[in-house]
This record gives C-alpha cells, sequence and structure tokens, in this order.
C-alpha cells in the first residue's frame, strides 16, 4: 500500500507546481477584480450623493430635527435630487 501511494505522489507531483502558479494568480486577480469593483462602486454612490441639492436650498434648515420643513422625508436622501421644491439660495 505504501509503494502505490508513493508512486502515486511521484506520478502527480509535476501538476502540482502548474496547479498552484494558476491557483495563487487566480486569487491574486479575483482580489484585484473585487477591489477594483468595491472602488467604482464608491466612485458611482459620491457621484451620486453629490447630486442631492438639499444643502443649496433656500428650505434647508440644517437642523438636525427638521432639515426640511417643505420635504422632511425626503430631505438629504437620494430622493431628494429631483425635489420639485427646491428653491436655490440666492447669493445677494
Amino acid at each position: 500500500m505504501q509503494q502505490f501511494l508513493r508512486l502515486t505522489i511521484d506520478a502527480i507531483q509535476p501538476l502540482f507546481t502548474p496547479i498552484c502558479f494558476v491557483l495563487a494568480w487566480g486569487l491574486i486577480l479575483l482580489i484585484a477584480w473585487v477591489i477594483v469593483g468595491a472602488i467604482a462602486n464608491t466612485y458611482k454612490q459620491a457621484r451620486t450623493m453629490h447630486q442631492i441639492p438639499c444643502a443649496n436650498c433656500h428650505f434647508f434648515t440644517g437642523n438636525y430635527f427638521l432639515k426640511c420643513p417643505v420635504q422632511p422625508r425626503i430631505a438629504l436622501s437620494e430622493n431628494a435630487i429631483d425635489c420639485p421644491d427646491y428653491d436655490p439660495v440666492s447669493s445677494d
């Protein structure tokens, strides 16, 4: 039995190096793909969040309890991007 195992291991051993090489590079590429995907999602989310106009609105109070008296449910959320009550603050 021991001799059979020794012959089997000796026969399979030349395949270990290429298999480990491919698996190692596959793992590195998978990690790189996940990191690039996370960066892309973060960038996309940041672009969306920068479209929220609430901070420049005339009705925005900045109060923690009532950020917007006109649309309090959507204030500072993605739903406020096309807010019908948006009134930009004048620079007078």
